[in-house]
């Protein structure tokens, strides 16, 4: 199966490395019908926004999408919050920004109607997620447009949190 992920999730070290996750195979898409927005809320209260997608019929949301497995899948819903309402899970149809054989057409992924346009992602998040992109060749353009989200400096909540949120969100097996 497929997951389609376009923040921070985008960049291997932080799906593989943070999150335990072993994909299989990583393809840059585009999902149409979808727009990537920077105003997510997270389940604690930090001070920070993370990535969302949100329907739009005239964009089209840039993306990476994963081959992983189902337990991966509901490893990654669990450390988003998926059951306690922090996103959905949603099905959409995938592009490949390249030619391939054996194409990704639909993906899962994760969206939220939670929305605070007060808040604005870290200078650290932003960073991951410009380099998930750069690592996966989405469009100069993009990586641009990424780079000019505005952002502010990590909040002394989410670094006191982050430690602890590591440790439990990375996934463990065997």
């Amino acid at each position: 199966m497929w997951y389609f992920a376009y923040g921070s999730n985008m960049q291997s070290d932080t799906l593989h490395g943070r999150r335990g996750i072993a994909f299989r195979r990583a393809v840059a898409v585009r999902a149409p019908g979808w727009r990537v927005v920077f105003d997510k809320p997270p389940l604690l209260p930090i001070g920070e926004a993370f990535a969302n997608i949100v329907p739009d019929p005239d964009a089209a949301a840039l993306g990476v999408a994963f081959e992983v497995d189902e337990e991966d899948l509901a490893h990654i819903e669990l450390s988003e919050g998926v059951l306690l309402g922090n996103y959905r899970r949603v099905r959409l149809q995938v592009e490949p920004l390249a030619t391939l054989a054996d194409p990704p057409q639909t993906a899962v992924s994760l969206a939220s109607e939670r929305r605070d346009a007060t808040l604005r992602p870290s200078t650290r998040y932003m960073a991951l997620v410009v380099a998930g992109a750069q690592e996966h060749g989405l469009p100069d353009e993009y990586v641009e447009i990424l780079r000019a989200v505005p952002a502010g400096e990590p909040t002394a909540v989410a670094q006191a949190l982050r430690p602890f949120l590591d440790a439990r969100l990375r996934r463990r097996k065997g």
